[in-house]
C-alpha cells in the first residue's frame, strides 16, 4: 500500500471516530435557548429565567433566555415555530400571546396547537382589579353597585387593545352587566401610571407588577380575577365570588416546536415535572406571586389550551377587538 493510500484511511479512520460519539451524544450536549416573546423585566421573563436555570441543573446543561418582544408576543412564538426541531429551542410563554392572539390577529403567523408541543404548565399568574385610592368603593361588591347606577361611566386602562388585561374588563362588562369604559394604552406601565396618578380609576394588571403598589398603598385592590383567592393576597376576593363562572387566570408554561424528536421532548417533560416539584423553585415563584401549577400531563396542558382559545375566540369576537 502506499504512503498516500495509507493516509487517507488514517484521515477516514479518525474522521469515522470523531463522527460517532458526536452523533451518539445523549441531549443535552450543549445550551438550550429559552424564547421569552415578552421584555425583560416583566412576569414571564422572571419565570423563564427561574424555571430555566432550574431546568438546566437538572440536565447537567446552560439554559440561556432570549427575549424576543413584539406584537403581543408573535415575534417570539413564530420564531420557536420555525425553528430548529431538535430541543435546543424552547418556547415559554403566556396564555394571552397563546390562546387569546389567534383570535385577535388576523394572521399571527403560528398555529398554536399544531405547531407546538406541550412541555409543562409551570403555573397561573392571576390579573388583579385596582382602582386608584380615591375611587369611592372600598370593595368589590361597592365597586359593582356603582357600577350598575344608571349613568354610570366609569373608564379603565389596559394594555392596549385586545390585551389580556382589555379583555378582562370585557368579560366583567358581559358577566356583571355593567358599562366600563376601555381606554387602551401603549403597555401596562404608562396604564398603570395613569391610575396611580388619578388620571384614570381602574386598571387590570397582573399580580407581580402590582404587588409593590397594593403593599404601599398606591392603589387599592378589589378583586382578583381567578377563580380562587390568591395566597399572596388572601384578603382580596376573586371576582368569582360575586360573579359566578368568571375566570380569567393567566397561565405560564413551555413548549418546545412540534416534531422535536420524542426522546427529546420526554427529557424535556421529565426535567421541568422535576424541576417544579423543587422546594427552592417554588419558594422562589410563589414570592413572585405565581401559583404552582398542580402535576399535569402534556395531554391536560393540551386540553386548557384547547379550553382558551375557544373561550377567548368567543370574549374576542364579543369585544370587537381586532390587531391587523
Amino acid at each position: 500500500m502506499t504512503f498516500r493510500a495509507l493516509a487517507l484511511l488514517s484521515l477516514a479512520a479518525a474522521a469515522l471516530c470523531t463522527a460517532v460519539p458526536a452523533a451518539a451524544q445523549p441531549y443535552p450536549s450543549r445550551p438550550v435557548t429559552l424564547v421569552v416573546p415578552q421584555a425583560a423585566g416583566g412576569t414571564n421573563d422572571i419565570v423563564g429565567r427561574l424555571v430555566g436555570q432550574k431546568i438546566g441543573e437538572l440536565m447537567n446543561a446552560s439554559v440561556v433566555v432570549d427575549n424576543r418582544p413584539g406584537a403581543g408576543g408573535n415575534i417570539g412564538t413564530q420564531l420557536v415555530a420555525k425553528g430548529p426541531k431538535d430541543g435546543y429551542m424552547l418556547l415559554m410563554t403566556i396564555s394571552s400571546s397563546q390562546a387569546i392572539n389567534p383570535a385577535l390577529y388576523k394572521n399571527p403567523g403560528f398555529d398554536p396547537v399544531k405547531d407546538f408541543k406541550p412541555v409543562g404548565l409551570i403555573g397561573a399568574v392571576p390579573n388583579v382589579l385596582l382602582v386608584n385610592p380615591s375611587f369611592p368603593a372600598k370593595d368589590f361588591n361597592e365597586f359593582l353597585k356603582l357600577a350598575r347606577q344608571k349613568g354610570a361611566n366609569y373608564q379603565y386602562a389596559s394594555a392596549g387593545n385586545g390585551t389580556l388585561n382589555h379583555l378582562l374588563g370585557e368579560m366583567l362588562n358581559s358577566m356583571a352587566g355593567i358599562s366600563l369604559q376601555h381606554v387602551p394604552y401603549k403597555g401596562v406601565a404608562p396604564a398603570l401610571n395613569d391610575v396611580l396618578g388619578g388620571q384614570l380609576p381602574i386598571v387590570f394588571a397582573s399580580l407581580p407588577s402590582a404587588l409593590s403598589h397594593i403593599k404601599a398603598g398606591k392603589l387599592r385592590a378589589l378583586a382578583v380575577s381567578g377563580e380562587k383567592r390568591s395566597p399572596v393576597l388572601p384578603e382580596v376576593p376573586a371576582i368569582a365570588e360575586a360573579v359566578p363562572g368568571y375566570n380569567g387566570t393567566l397561565w405560564i408554561g413551555l413548549f418546545a416546536p412540534a416534531g422535536v424528536p420524542p426522546e427529546v421532548l420526554a427529557t424535556l417533560q421529565d426535567a421541568t415535572r422535576k424541576a417544579l416539584a423543587a422546594k427552592d423553585l417554588r419558594d422562589k415563584l410563589e414570592q413572585q406571586g405565581v401559583e404552582i401549577a398542580a402535576p399535569t400531563t402534556p395531554d391536560q396542558f393540551s386540553k386548557l389550551l384547547q379550553d382558551d382559545l375557544a373561550k377567548w375566540a368567543r370574549i374576542v369576537k364579543a369585544s370587537g377587538a381586532a390587531v391587523d
